[in-house]
């Protein structure tokens, strides 16, 4: 049998998720390029798909957070640094996901780049912050990291601590420029629809399309309180696959998919939250939320299943949700306008920033910020079997 090969990778956490990532020059020259020797290659670097759950013999932490691979190359667009190409893995499926972005993971983005000579030394100060320019080449936006330098390298490590992460690392503020996907960002032109789902009835919903496309339920209208912990949803086989069934039915009322049964190929997108007036609870680190300190409740599902905390660009839509009169979310923060919002999470809380332009019933999303933080875990080679042809 031959050996394995070899590949220049780094492991980042970005936000609350980890991935791969790797510099896009440094792949085998057939992986350069999209196609089915890329999927093979990032699939069997992730250990997908294992029908054990566990990604024992790969890089993934089977789970939706710790499952994910990056691509960076220097920018072939104008006035941007860096290219950046996100792809979600199944854990127990050969798929990857390349519809969406990660959020979190753009927190690491920035520091990958300068770190692998993507940004020009000429715009990276010695110390202060280098705002590096990223082209999100998954759904073709730009973003914006401010990466902090100390001594002419990046600042990983900081005061900054951010529910969902252990400990504490350096803040890193992230601007979603013009985060609307495809069209509007009211999709069907309403606030809120009524969503006819098969054992459900029918539901009152809001689609946003902002950062990521996005189906906002109330909580209350699903018999749950909106300040469930991951082991309330994700150990129910019976509610994951309701959820997946409003979600499936939701992309269709949104016209990302044509047919029922294509929700199942796009399984990064849309995301499906429900959305709670603020409560009391108790975060999954012990951390006492007070519902004084936050506008809303918001759980969401990435990949089947209750995400620990939040996916980054489903935070771009719950602020934009918010600051739009009348849908789900900004109803449940208690319907003022509002240029943010500070929203609980199932780890904790997360404060995040839009700025939106209401004309009539149409809305303009200029941008949405929010802080996270990034760290390397380790740089050096991924070994990987060659794919087969």
């Amino acid at each position: 049998m031959s050996q394995q090969i070899k590949i220049p990778a780094t492991y980042m956490r970005g936000g609350t998720s980890k991935g791969v990532f790797f510099a896009l020059d440094d792949l085998p020259e057939p992986a350069q390029q999209p196609g089915p020797y890329r999927d093979a290659l990032l699939l069997r670097v992730i250990g997908s798909p294992d029908p054990y759950g566990k990604h024992t013999d790969g890089m993934g932490g089977a789970t939706s957070s710790t499952s994910k691979t990056v691509i960076l190359s220097k920018s072939t667009q104008a006035e941007h640094d860096v290219d950046y190409l996100f792809g979600q893995v199944a854990i127990d499926k050969a798929f990857i996901d390349w519809s969406g972005n990660c959020g979190n993971l753009t927190a690491a983005v920035g520091a990958f780049a300068i770190n692998n000579g993507l940004v020009d030394n000429h715009r990276i100060p010695e110390n202060g912050i280098t705002e590096v320019r990223i082209w999100q080449a998954n759904i073709e936006k730009t973003i914006i990291a401010h990466v902090p330098m100390q001594d002419g390298l990046v600042q990983e490590l900081g005061d900054f601590e951010l529910d969902g992460v252990t400990f504490p690392a350096a803040e890193v503020k992230i601007d979603f420029i013009s985060p609307v996907g495809e069209g509007a960002v009211l999709p069907t032109g309403n606030a809120v629809d009524s969503l006819a789902v098969p054992g459900e009835g029918e539901l009152k919903a809001s689609f946003i399309n902002a950062g990521i496309p996005t189906i906002f339920v109330n909580a209350e209208a699903l018999g749950y309180r909106g300040n469930e912990l991951q082991e309330h949803i994700n150990g129910d086989p019976e509610a994951l696959a309701r959820f997946e069934r409003i979600r499936a039915y939701g992309a269709l009322k949104m016209g990302l998919i044509k047919d029922i049964d294509e929700a199942q190929a796009c399984q990064h997108t849309p995301k499906i939250a429900m959305v709670a007036p603020p409560s009391d609870y108790t975060a999954s680190s012990g951390k006492a939320i007070n519902g004084d300190d936050i506008d809303v409740q918001v759980r969401a599902l990435s990949m089947g299943k209750l995400h620990h905390a939040m996916m980054g660009t489903a935070a771009v839509a719950i602020a934009t949700a918010a600051a739009i009169p009348g849908t789900l979310v900004n109803i449940a923060a208690g319907g003022q306008t509002r240029n943010g919002v500070t929203f609980g999470h199932p780890s904790g809380t997360l404060q995040v920033g839009a700025k939106v332009t209401m004309q009539s019933q149409d809305c303009d999303v200029h941008s949405v910020s929010m802080s996270r933080s990034a760290r390397r875990l380790m740089a050096g080679w991924v070994y990987v079997p060659e794919p087969q042809s």
